[in-house]
């Protein structure tokens, strides 16, 4: 019988035949037993290298290296080898050890591979499961603050719903409440103008004293056609005298102005920059700077020293049909076929203030003489009062029933002149605003309408080709022939000797005197 010891053993086996027959024996008979079992499956008659059995020596030796015995390693070839040599066996004798021992080892790795995988897997599962129970609770928070929103959503809502409502009940107040505002706006407005009439007495006499001066009624056949001038090669369309000076400054269709000494017409200077027709001028009340509008949309400062554009103010959507500059020479008003007016700051450069309520082409606009107010006229057949410190319409003028070419101050400034596409002037009380006066100079057109220096008369500029006089107090109405049958589209009086001035469609002027 062969022993095993472990490699610390010092103990070797004993040699004995019989004992090692025995074992042999033993073997055998289990060898046996094994290919009974192996018959009964179904083989294939090729068999690959992995399934052929172990020769027994080898099982020994692989059991005991494998169990780390070196020494019992070392004796069992020792005496394995010696019992062949003497030939008390064969290898062939021995067979191969049966198949179950080997199947035992190969389910043994197996088994302890599949706990290693499931190991793996039980550490996959942990982890899916942490992260399963995290986006649960992210879920849970998500869905908690959807409702938080939801709710203060519904909130805000009941809340637009009941100051909607709220708004509502105050909207009759609020009606009476501006009611009560424009009329004590035009109330103040009219307050105003008596103000600044008697804070301004002093200048409005030193205006006045030359018009008194030269100042005469008009009879039939005074004023007598002294010449002609042909200063441009389009309609000239506005006209502006000199406050100071025996000049006059013309704008064009032909997109200049010009500037020529009265009575003989000699061209001082030229001013050239706007890419489209000049519809209107007026001088600084110093008489150093002109504002000129245009159909480029444009406004546009020229200093008279330097004899160019300092400043041009864009801001219009449309043509700019005219432009007026304030008594203190700081703001300057323009009216524009865009259905606005602007106030522009000459120092800051930059529009003050956009004043809209006209609801078509606004034709004409004028500063009354030291004060806020601005006088514009529309193509709606109104007149509209408006303060230059807030931007808003303090009164409006009904009347007229076509649509309004032009509208002038008195220089008393308690009367205003209009005119309209049907040759229709109108005189209004600008206290009462109520139309004291009309007169009809048609068929044709007015195209504008200006106040003699003494309040007597005014001369209107006609499409028929002639200037219409207009004495409202001697109820007269004369027409001055010059221009022949060309349109008329500007007049003007020029101080101090109450001459008058006009500009037709063929590029002249007319000098009355």
């Amino acid at each position: 019988m062969i022993s095993l010891v472990s490699a610390d053993d010092e103990f070797s086996l004993q040699e004995g035949d019989e004992d090692l027959s025995e074992a042999l024996q033993a073997v055998q008979e289990q060898a046996e037993d094994a290919h009974i079992l192996a018959s009964k499956s179904v083989l294939t008659s090729e068999k690959s290298v992995s399934e052929i059995p172990e020769a027994m020596d080898d099982f020994f030796c692989n059991f005991l290296a494998g169990l780390g015995m070196s020494r019992t390693l070392d004796c069992f070839q020792t005496e394995w080898y010696e019992l062949i040599e003497r030939g008390v066996f064969t290898a062939k004798d021995i067979g191969f050890v049966p198949t179950v021992y080997t199947c035992n080892q190969q389910l043994k790795a197996e088994n302890m591979r599949l706990k290693e995988d499931l190991d793996s897997y039980k550490r996959a599962a942990n982890k899916a499961k942490d992260a399963f129970l995290k986006m649960q609770k992210e879920r849970d928070f998500h869905r908690m603050h959807h409702k938080r929103v939801v709710q203060e959503k519904n909130r805000l809502i009941c809340d637009i719903k009941r100051l909607k409502a709220h708004y509502a009940s105050y909207e009759p107040v609020l009606k009476q409440l501006t009611e009560k505002y424009q009329s004590a706006l035009r109330q103040k407005m009219l307050t105003g103008l008596e103000r600044d009439r008697a804070v301004g007495q002093m200048n409005l006499n030193s205006y006045l004293a030359p018009a008194t001066e030269y100042s005469r009624p008009l009879k039939h056949g005074v004023y007598k056609l002294e010449n002609t001038l042909r200063l441009h090669v389009s309609a000239v369309s506005c006209l502006a005298s000199h406050p100071l000076k025996d000049m006059v400054v013309t704008g064009s269709d032909d997109r200049l102005w010009k500037m020529w000494a009265f009575p003989d017409g000699d061209i001082i200077m030229v001013g050239e920059g706007h890419t489209d027709w000049v519809s209107g001028c007026c001088f600084h009340p110093s008489g150093t700077q002109l504002v000129t509008s245009s159909g480029d949309t444009t406004v546009r400062i020229w200093d008279l020293s330097k004899g160019g554009c300092v400043l041009t103010f864009k801001g219009h959507a449309q043509a700019v049909w005219d432009c007026s500059w304030h008594s203190c020479g700081d703001f300057v008003a323009s009216a524009s076929k865009d259905s606005t007016s602007k106030i522009w700051d000459v120092n800051s450069e930059r529009c003050r203030y956009t004043m809209r309520g006209h609801k078509d082409s606004v034709s004409s606009i004028e500063f009354l003489p030291f004060s806020n107010v601005v006088l514009t006229s529309s193509a709606d057949k109104t007149l509209s009062l408006w303060d230059a410190r807030t931007g808003l319409r303090v009164c409006t003028f009904y009347g007229h029933l076509h649509s309004c070419n032009h509208a002038t101050f008195s220089l008393e400034s308690n009367t205003i002149a209009s005119c309209d596409s049907r040759g229709v002037l109108k005189l209004w009380d600008v206290r009462q605003a109520v139309p004291i006066l009309s007169v009809d100079t048609g068929p044709r057109s007015a195209n504008q309408v200006a106040f003699s220096h003494s309040g007597h008369t005014l001369a209107v500029a006609s499409s028929d080709g002639a200037v219409k006089i207009v004495q409202p107090g001697l109820a007269q109405l004369h027409s001055l022939r010059g221009h022949g049958e060309t349109e008329v589209q500007s007049v003007a009086f020029h101080r101090p000797v109450e001459q008058l001035l006009s500009g037709a469609a063929d590029g002249t002027v007319c000098l009355w005197t």
